[in-house]
């Protein structure tokens, strides 16, 4: 396929039979931009940069309060190089902002990335090769890549992020998804920005959860795999992935986020007796007791009491749904966890408490 050709076949077994031939592929490229001044710049060149050029370029300013300092930006831009649209709406979160994106678009592909992130030039040319070669009996959802993790100073911290995040967890991590259990029990680190989903697929099971300001991500993938939709895995860096200290994975608003979709998770999956399959009690309190704790932690290394005091607030809700033996435990637990001296001190003590709670040496 030549840079700047779509095949018309995607997806088809039999590319020259006329029966099987499905629409040429477009790409929309949406950004969502909320006081994202700083990065918008350089997120929008990534776009215009690609080897693959999208067919749409839209971007949606969700209620900043920056002065439109970042929709200045982007309509000087757009004056520039004539492909970009420019879209104004009420704040409402991220996952409100792309859907409105996907509505005022035409495309049957959808390719998001944050304001904070970066394409690499040939992200939709690989992510679209692959889209194309997809054979399989399954419709499509969506292709995705490895990336590369960056700061705010767009240092490189890590290569191929996502053979890290089995060391930094201490959990397989598993691509492309092949497994519902393996969804539900850990993050699935699937990101948006990485990805290229098929229209159908998003319009189907009904786009981003605007309830959620965190997990929307792995809220909508869940669904899409749950629907029946495959997935393909590209194992190399596409994007650049930008994690620093006022970034949105590290909010209160996360946290409360993540207890929507836990309980959303509870409702959604309730434990399969009859085939032995206890999503609930398995896969989906022990992932989230052990994101509450991780928070936690890195709360009391901030030395930030509150902040420690509200990722504790999830474990409670998890507990109906585990073992009588790990309930009890983590009930006597808890009040001492929330003792002002007992955070100070999490961040070397509450792994040891943990080690010994399960009985292994420190």
């Amino acid at each position: 396929m030549k840079v700047g050709e779509f095949d018309s076949c995607v997806g088809a077994p039999e590319c020259g039979a006329k029966r099987h031939a499905r629409p040429a592929p477009s790409i929309v490229a949406i950004i969502t931009l909320h006081n994202g001044a700083r990065w918008i710049e350089q997120s929008l060149r990534s776009i215009l940069a690609q080897t693959l050029k999208p067919k749409e370029i839209v971007v949606v300013d969700d209620g900043s309060t920056d002065g439109g300092a970042g929709s200045d930006i982007v309509m000087r831009m757009a004056a520039e190089h004539g492909r970009v649209t420019l879209l104004k709406k009420a704040n409402g979160g991220q996952s409100s902002a792309r859907n409105f994106g996907v509505r005022h678009s035409s495309c049957n592909m959808i390719a998001f990335l944050d304001q904070d992130d970066a394409w690499y030039p040939n992200h939709l040319e690989r992510l679209l090769r692959a889209a194309t070669r997809y054979r399989s009996g399954a419709p499509l959802g969506w292709v995705y890549s490895n990336l590369d993790e960056t700061d705010e100073n767009d240092t490189l911290i890590h290569r191929n992020f996502l053979h890290v995040v089995p060391l930094l967890t201490g959990l397989p991590g598993c691509h492309p998804k092949t497994s519902l259990a393996a969804c539900l029990a850990q993050d699935m680190f699937v990101l948006p920005s990485a990805s290229l989903i098929m229209r159908d697929a998003f319009d189907r099971v009904g786009g981003f959860d605007e309830r959620l300001r965190g997990y929307e991500d792995d809220d909508l993938f869940l669904r899409i795999f749950a629907a029946g939709y495959a997935n393909v895995f590209i194992d190399e860096s596409l994007s650049k992935w930008r994690i620093y200290p006022e970034s949105a994975s590290y909010t209160p608003r996360m946290l409360i986020s993540r207890m929507i979709y836990a309980h959303k998770l509870i409702e959604s999956f309730p434990n399969d007796v009859q085939r032995a399959r206890y999503w609930r009690r398995d896969c989906i309190a022990p992932r989230f007791i052990r994101s509450c704790a991780a928070e936690y932690m890195r709360a009391s290394r901030l030395k930030d009491g509150q902040l420690a005091v509200a990722a504790l607030k999830g474990i409670p809700l998890m507990l109906p749904y585990v073992p009588l033996g790990k309930r009890l435990r983590w009930r006597a637990l808890l009040p001492l966890l929330r003792n002002r001296l007992a955070i100070q001190a999490a961040h070397w003590a509450f792994p040891l408490v943990l080690r010994l709670r399960h009985g292994r040496r420190a």
